[in-house]
């Protein structure tokens, strides 16, 4: 059992490594980064409350992210499915690159997000998981509650559907 200060301790240094990654998580999950920021707060509140119940079977990190996308899930239905996602996760460009290539690549990472939003929700979080969070395949099983099969057979299958949504865009982007 932990002491309230204890878990005020752990619960703030918990904020301070992940708090940030969270929000990108949960906002790519929902497309609303303003929301995501509240199910940030809530997740780090329900992980206090729920300290004394952590049983150490998975890291604080992934608890986090399960607790996070419990709550996510639980404001998926109710909101609107077509906001179109702001760039969450693009990196400031290098020096060595030049203002036309800078700008090249943020509209290619925000044309990734965009499409990335319209992959089914089972894909889109085992991506986001697997491919932008780096977890591991068993990390992101016990996030999900599923097998690791399952991770790795979803994680091909949305891949492969990324893929096809990306050359679809370009094909039509040929086209215009």
């Amino acid at each position: 059992m932990y002491s309230k200060r204890e878990k005020e301790q752990i619960v703030m240094e918990l904020y301070e490594a992940h708090s940030e990654a969270l929000v990108k998580y949960i906002g790519l999950l929902i497309n609303d980064f303003h929301r995501a920021e509240d199910i940030t707060q809530e997740t780090f509140l329900k992980a206090y409350r729920g300290m004394n119940t952590f049983n150490h079977k998975s890291s604080f990190k992934t608890w986090l992210f399960t607790i996070a996308r419990n709550l996510a899930y639980d404001y998926l239905p109710k909101q609107q499915r077509n906001h179109i996602l702001l760039k969450l996760l693009s990196k400031p460009p290098q020096l060595t690159v030049s203002i036309e290539q800078a700008v090249e690549m943020s509209e290619e990472i925000k044309g990734l997000y965009h499409t990335l939003t319209h992959l089914k929700i089972t894909y889109r979080e085992v991506i986001i998981l697997r491919k932008i969070k780096e977890f591991s395949t068993k990390e992101t099983a016990v996030i999900l509650g599923w097998s690791e099969s399952k991770v790795k057979s979803t994680l091909s299958r949305g891949l492969r559907e990324l893929e096809k949504m990306i050359c679809e865009e370009e094909h039509y982007e040929e086209l215009s």
